[in-house]
């Protein structure tokens, strides 16, 4: 994937934004410069590709591999307001967030359970150019009252990778009808805050 950028020129963040420009930053422990991309092209690259893919970041002809750590969105219009990108180092393993893909028809769902997804991500160590756009988990398999946790999804995974969350954790069961629907009445009622999408790629601490 490859997004054009230039050094940022003076101006306010709304002017840019009028211009079709969005304000950014590249930055990592030897870096930190603001930048332009262009909203449209940033915008269709991140809604299909997420914040666990790279990016050839080419800035007045410079290119440089980076993550989307972070991208500030219009509540109102749904469109990004600003976006922090991280710059990757060769040979530095990484700590990135991979979306999970379940697919298949469960078993249970079949016979009327449906299917509770707890996770839709897992916590990876991986070397940039490892890094998967996704990792599929299999759930044709279960039936009402199964689950599957992050071990299952180990093998998926590129060989280098390193799964970070604890293999215990439940990813997805297929529960009974009249329990998932009490689920769901009580998160509806919940008031859920907006939150900034993206996290930050971690460097592993030094020994």
């Amino acid at each position: 994937m490859r997004i054009n950028a230039e050094k940022r020129v003076p101006g306010t963040a709304a002017h840019l934004r009028r211009a079709g420009k969005l304000p950014a930053i590249v930055y990592n422990r030897e870096l930190n410069e603001a930048i332009t991309v262009d909203l449209r092209a940033f915008d269709k690259a991140f809604r299909s590709q997420g914040t666990s893919s790279l990016i050839d970041l080419v800035i007045d002809g410079e290119s440089r591999s980076v993550l989307v750590k972070q991208v500030q969105m219009d509540k109102r219009r749904r469109e990004p307001m600003h976006v922090d990108f991280y710059a990757i180092t060769a040979g530095q393993l990484l700590e990135v967030n991979v979306p999970i893909e379940f697919v298949g028809t469960p078993v249970g769902v079949r016979e009327g359970g449906l299917l509770d997804v707890q996770r839709r991500e897992v916590r990876i160590s991986v070397l940039p150019q490892n890094i998967p756009n996704h990792v599929t988990l299999d759930v044709s398999g279960l039936d009402i009252g199964d689950s599957l946790h992050i071990g299952a999804i180990v093998a998926n995974l590129p060989a280098e990778a390193e799964v970070l969350d604890d293999l215990d954790l439940a990813l997805v069961a297929v529960v009974p009808p009249r329990v998932a629907e009490e689920d769901e009445t009580e998160a509806a009622e919940e008031t859920v805050e907006p939150e900034v999408i993206g996290a930050a790629p971690e460097e592993p601490e030094e020994d």
